[in-house]
C-alpha cells in the first residue's frame, strides 16, 4: 500500500531532484548516487511529526532481499530525520529499488546481526567507514524486509 498524505519533497535540492527523476523513470534514470555510479534505492515515510509523506535516495545495500538502511546523514553529529519516522512507525515504509515500489517493515539491529550488516554497508559504500569515523554517535542501522501481505 503506497503511503497516502501530503507529500513534502526534501529541502535538499539533489535529493529531491533525484527522488523526482528516479520515480519518473521506474528507476531507469537517477539511480546512482551522483556520480559515483554506485546504486541507490527510494526511502519513502511518514514524517513523525508531521504527517507528511518523506522520500530520500539512500544508498543500495540489498541481501537477500532485505535492505540496510544506514543513517548515516554523511558523519553529522544527529541522525537523518527518515530514521526517526521509521523509529516511530517501522511499518510506514516503501522502497523502491528498480520499477515498482514495495511495502517494507524495518527494525533496528544491534550486536552481531548489525556487524555482518555493516561489513556489507562499507562494502557497498566504503564511505560509511569514515562516516563513523567523523562522528561521536554510533551510527544507527535498520533491517528493511518485506511486509507481509494482508
Amino acid at each position: 500500500m503506497p503511503i497516502d498524505g501530503e507529500y513534502e519533497p526534501s529541502s535538499w535540492d539533489w535529493v529531491r531532484d533525484q527522488v523526482a527523476e528516479y520515480e519518473a523513470s521506474g528507476g531507469t534514470r537517477a539511480d546512482t548516487l551522483l556520480d559515483t555510479g554506485l546504486p541507490i534505492i527510494v526511502l519513502t515515510t511518514r514524517g513523525n511529526q508531521s504527517g507528511k509523506v518523506r522520500k530520500m535516495a539512500l544508498m543500495r545495500v540489498e541481501h537477500e532481499g532485505e535492505y540496510a538502511l544506514v543513517a548515516s546523514q554523511g558523519g553529522l553529529p544527529t541522525n537523518p530525520s527518515w530514521y526517526y519516522n521509521l523509529v516511530a512507525d517501522p511499518t510506514a515504509l516503501v522502497i523502491q529499488d528498480g520499477p515498482e515500489p514495495r511495502d517494507f517493515v524495518a527494525r533496528e539491529v544491534n550486536g552481531e546481526e548489525k556487524a555482518v550488516w555493516w561489513e556489507r554497508a562499507v562494502a557497498a559504500y566504503p564511505p560509511y567507514a569514515e562516516y563513523q569515523a567523523a562522528t561521536s554517535r554510533v551510527i544507527p542501522l535498520l533491517v528493511a524486509r518485506r511486509a507481509e501481505a494482508s
